[in-house]
């Protein structure tokens, strides 16, 4: 195949002779002296910090801690406390106490790095807090970019962890206090909840005691107002009383004056009635006679009022037959039956009042009757009713008398007892007032009983909000407050140190300059198979195949080199080699294509392409850092994927990422390949320009 005959002459005359093959050699070796030496320099520079100079001057002079119930105070040096974490090798530089005249004569000559300055108040200002006094307390950095600018940055991060450091003891201190006032808080609050809960039973006591004093109080009210009404109703009696007493006695002295009128009225009444009887019964026996006639009279009337009926009827049927049989027109047996009529109507109107005439005379008979019986009874009774009149007429001399007493009794009983009103009324009044006082009394006893409730749940749900810790827990929660956030380092992909970290980008690096450096002794195309007409793809593998095969001798040393010699961990150390493989193929096709494109021009903008990747492959810094428009060539160039590929294969990071960049590197790959071709292609003509070249390397 002409590609590979043209790759082996190639190779052949690189190796003819001693020094080619150093040349080749040395090629091969540029990428592992570059990589190496720079990974084995930045091996772990930060477990070497304790050769950097570095001054700790310490002026505190101490402090007294506030003390509390339970923990009284104490001292304290805070700043003898940096100092011996310092010195004692977890502060990082190589420090030496000294005084401030020292450090900073040091600082400007280079003698030290930094200087770290902790001032005289320093413990005073930290324990100020807890004497509710509050000052910030302060570390002084003394540097010098001048030295060494990492050095600052170093610095200023050792002095923050132990700021951090500082602020943790501290902190966790002062949260001891709290949570020890608290536990103080908590006691005294139980014992004011117990005070509530006696006070609440005392207050329920209360409660009941005025409601037992508001029905007392009501019930008086209404006893007293029930008497005061039965007075008023006891002086209106008495009052009724005494004006009927009075009365009593004129009627009494009326009434015996009557009776003596009458008694002597009276006297003949008895002879009189025995004639009135004698009269009446006479009387009685005439109206009886009249009473009979009268009878007999009605009886004869009746006789002839059947007979006129009867004479009536038949005259009535005897006028319908002559009607019926024509005699007589219907209008004349109506007008003869009138006829009839009006001559009956006085004789029945005479029967009625005969027979009306008759029951009067009856009750008059029977009313005489029972007259002459009265006026006999009358007649027994008079002398009795005289001797009674008699009697009654004794009588009401006595009552005259006692009626004059009563009288006497009803006003002296009538004033007692309008003394008994106003006594009473007095009495309703005041009782009144002391049950609406008691309702008062018994209404504020509830609120203050409601009130202590209150006050008992609250203190109740205070007593369960204030922390109660046990030692414990108290130093486990004064921790926590100390240093509340803890960083949980959960990388999914981990470099083992700083010289791993720069390993992707170094190695990436070291190819591309690798590949750079072939072409200062591998020809991009061979004029030979391009002069005879062989196919351009042929001619731009002929002249690949070499400087790749080259390109990956160097890889692989470089690899052995970073791995076994500098020790650096590889998580997936075949994928780390066919990813260099592929990187380094794709650069030399690039190169291999600016060469065939731009001749000498080429070549130095593969050097310029070197260093543009150097600041935009994001090998350090992220390459989001980097400013505008740098940044955009980290999209475009092909380093930037080699060293994303890298961090995947050397760290375990994403296999998506990982194959996202192998795909980006086989494409640079086969578009460099592809322009070199064509680039190939437009070689078989010859011009001036190729002839008589304007620059030549």
């Amino acid at each position: 195949m002409i590609a590979i005959r043209v790759a082996a002459a190639e190779l052949r005359r690189l190796t003819t002779g001693t020094l080619p093959k150093l040349a080749v050699l040395a090629l091969v070796v540029v990428p592992s002296l570059y990589s190496g030496l720079y990974l084995f320099a930045n091996d772990d520079p930060y477990g070497r910090l304790d050769q950097v100079p570095a001054a700790l001057v310490v002026q505190d002079l101490g402090a007294t801690t506030a003390g509390g119930e339970g923990h009284p105070a104490r001292e304290v040096n805070y700043g003898d406390e940096v100092a011996r974490r310092l010195l004692d090798g977890d502060g990082g530089f190589g420090w030496t106490r000294t005084s401030q005249t020292d450090a900073e004569a040091g600082i400007r000559s280079g003698r030290y790095d930094s200087a770290l300055v902790i001032g005289p108040s320093f413990s005073e200002d930290l324990v100020s807090a807890g004497k509710f006094e509050p000052r910030q307390a302060s570390l002084t950095l003394i540097t010098n970019d001048a030295n060494n600018y990492m050095a600052t940055t170093i610095a200023d991060t050792i002095v923050g962890k132990v700021r951090d450091a500082i602020a943790e003891e501290v902190g966790t201190e002062a949260a001891t206090t709290f949570l020890r006032g608290f536990a103080s808080i908590h006691t005294n609050l139980a014992s004011g909840v117990e005070g509530a809960e006696r006070l609440v039973k005392g207050a329920d006591e209360l409660v009941a005691g005025t409601k037992q004093a508001v029905t007392g109080t009501r019930e008086l009210a209404t006893g007293a107002t029930e008497a005061s009404n039965g007075t008023t109703r006891l002086r209106s009696g008495a009052d009724e009383l005494a004006s009927g007493a009075g009365r009593l006695t004129a009627g009494a002295s009326e009434l015996s004056s009557g009776l003596g009128t009458l008694a002597t009225r009276t006297r003949d009444l008895p002879d009189q009635t025995r004639r009135l009887a004698d009269g009446a019964g006479r009387v009685a026996a005439g109206n009886e006679e009249v009473a009979a006639v009268g009878r007999r009279v009605a009886e004869v009337t009746g006789d002839v009022l059947r007979q006129l009926e009867e004479a009536d009827a038949a005259l009535r049927r005897r006028v319908q037959e002559l009607v019926d049989d024509g005699v007589l027109t219907p209008a004349q047996g109506r007008d003869l039956i009138a006829v009839l009529d009006v001559a009956r109507a006085p004789v029945q109107q005479a029967g009625r009042d005969v027979r009306q005439a008759s029951n009067r005379l009856d009750k008059l008979s029977a009313g005489s009757g029972e007259v002459a019986a009265g006026a006999q009874r009358l007649a027994d009774a008079t002398p009795e009713l005289v001797r009674g009149i008699d009697s009654a007429r004794a009588g009401a001399g006595r009552l005259q008398e006692g009626a004059a007493q009563l009288d006497s009794g009803a006003g002296r009983l009538s004033t007692g007892v309008d003394s008994l009103a106003s006594g009473t009324a007095q009495l309703a009044t005041g009782a009144d007032r002391l049950a609406r006082g008691s309702v008062r009394l018994r209404d504020g006893s509830i609120r203050l009983r409601n009130g202590t409730a209150e006050l008992r749940s609250g203190l109740r749900e205070g007593l369960g909000k204030i922390p109660n810790p046990d030692a414990r827990t108290e130093r486990a929660t004064a921790r926590t407050i100390g240093n509340p956030v803890r960083v949980a380092d959960d990388t999914l992909a981990r470099a083992g140190n700083y010289g791993a970290g720069l390993a992707p980008f170094f190695m990436s690096l070291a190819a591309w300059i690798g590949a750079y450096v072939l072409f200062l002794l591998v020809k991009p195309l061979s004029p030979r198979p391009t002069a005879a007409g062989a196919a351009p793809w042929q001619t731009t593998f002929g002249g690949w195949i070499p400087a790749g095969l080259i390109g990956a001798v160097q890889v692989l040393v470089m690899f052995g080199l970073v791995k076994f010699a500098l020790g650096i961990d590889v998580v997936h150390p075949v994928a780390t080699v066919l990813l260099l493989l592929l990187a380094s193929a794709a650069f030399v096709a690039a190169i291999q294509a600016l060469n065939v494109w731009l001749g000498a021009v080429g070549q130095f903008l593969g050097l310029v392409l070197m260093l543009v990747q150097l600041v935009t492959a994001g090998g350090t810094f992220p390459w989001q850092t980097v400013p505008e428009p740098l940044r955009s060539f980290h999209q475009v160039l092909p380093m930037s994927y080699a060293v994303e590929g890298l961090r995947q294969t050397l760290y375990g990071g994403d296999g998506q990422t990982f194959t996202i960049d192998v795909a980006v590197l086989v494409g640079v790959l086969l578009v460099a390949l592809a322009f070199t071709t064509w680039g190939a292609r437009r070689q078989r003509t010859w011009t001036i320009k190729r002839l008589q070249p304007e620059l030549v390397l």
